[in-house]
């Protein structure tokens, strides 16, 4: 089987996720990065391939002549993977579809919900596929709790409470990485709702199956001068009647990346944290309490599927990163990927950010959701 050829928009030098997306993509030796524009500055461009250990012609300074060097070689890039600033998501990935390329791209989505609805548009013109990258949903426990709940392991769903505490940017932004977030013209319009809050959300439907349909937010930019919320508070109803509470906040002295998420039914509860991703805790009404671990021989194929170590060997972030990208080369290849965070998901995400944003500001209350 042939290596799929990756080119990569982003992840200059200084930048943390593309090293990440790198990393992910080539762990399972089913994608290769051979190209990308790495910076719009051609030298950086060229550093960055220097750093990625790819051949520096293939390093362009410009997406236009990127694609179009690409299509024309026989080896050329089958996809394009995009890990720009938000602000870059929309022109990127519509560049890469009308030039015929399959798009994976960093969440959210895009900038705005309006630029979000424009690429909508683009990739159901294209007819190629489109993934993002909602890291989370790749662990292989977070996808079993999802067959355990559909399966109806905790009866009907009743409240689900899903939180996402950093401290990273409890001062004032100092550094490429915090700086961008906190800017609207590159983050958008949600700071911490559109960077951490997003993947929260994401989760909650991910692993419960049941889509939001109304909420409460109450955003705050705590820290003095800054333009965009670093704290958020957001009450959800689901569709079929349970409550929920998101919060997430990038201002809480010393959290890391705490993102942990608590569902509970008629017939018992779980519950899972992303800094220890390698088990989850199941309550039964009777008042047992199971810890499944990786490796279990209970897990089902959602879980065994993505999982390359025996149990015990302890798995994480890249890991499962690496099955969002195992996931998108299974659907380049025809094959299925039931897990694969795509356009519906992207156009949620953006809606809940959009709606989110607009109803704290107006001091709105309950509000709808809609897409």
């Amino acid at each position: 089987m042939r290596r799929l050829r990756m080119g990569m928009i982003g992840g200059g030098p200084g930048a943390f996720i593309g090293p990440v997306h790198r990393f992910a993509a080539e762990l399972d030796r089913e994608i290769e990065l051979v190209a990308g524009v790495f910076s719009s500055d051609a030298d950086r461009s060229r550093a960055a391939a220097d750093q990625y250990l790819i051949d520096p012609s293939r390093a362009y300074g410009d997406l236009a002549k990127m694609l179009q060097a690409e299509k024309a070689r026989p080896d050329g890039i089958d996809f394009v993977s995009v890990v720009t600033p938000n602000h870059n998501h929309l022109p990127s990935a519509r560049a890469a579809l009308e030039a015929g390329f399959p798009v994976i791209s960093d969440k959210p989505m895009t900038a705005t919900l309006a630029e979000a609805q424009e690429l909508a548009g683009v990739v159901k013109a294209a007819g190629l596929p489109f993934g993002l990258t909602y890291t989370y949903t790749g662990y292989p426990l977070v996808r079993e709790m999802k067959a355990r709940i559909a399966a109806g392991a905790l009866g009907s769903l009743r409240k689900v409470v899903v939180e996402y505490p950093q401290g990273w940017l409890s001062q004032p932004a100092e550094g490429k990485q915090a700086e961008w977030r906190v800017d609207p013209e590159r983050a958008g319009a949600g700071g911490c709702i559109g960077d951490i809050g997003v993947h929260a959300f994401n989760l909650a439907e991910f692993v419960t199956g049941e889509k939001v349909t109304r909420l409460f937010a109450d955003l705050a930019a705590v820290v003095p001068g800054r333009l965009l919320d670093d704290d958020c508070s957001v009450l959800l109803r689901f569709a079929n009647g349970a409550r929920g509470v998101l919060l997430a906040s990038q201002i809480e002295v010393g959290e890391l990346n705490g993102l942990r998420i608590r569902c509970y039914g008629d017939k018992g509860g779980m519950s899972w944290k992303q800094e220890e991703p390698n088990s989850f805790t199941f309550h039964h009404l009777d008042g047992r309490t199971e810890i499944i671990r990786a490796g279990d021989a209970s897990l089902g194929e959602l879980a065994t599927s993505r999982t390359r170590t025996p149990g015990g060997h302890p798995e994480g972030y890249l890991e499962a990163f690496a099955n969002i990208y195992r996931d998108f080369a299974a659907v380049l290849r025809g094959e299925d990927a039931s897990c694969l965070p795509r356009l519906d998901e992207g156009l949620r995400s953006m809606a809940f950010i959009d709606t989110a944003v607009r109803a704290s500001a107006a001091e709105a209350g309950w509000v709808d959701l809609t897409v």
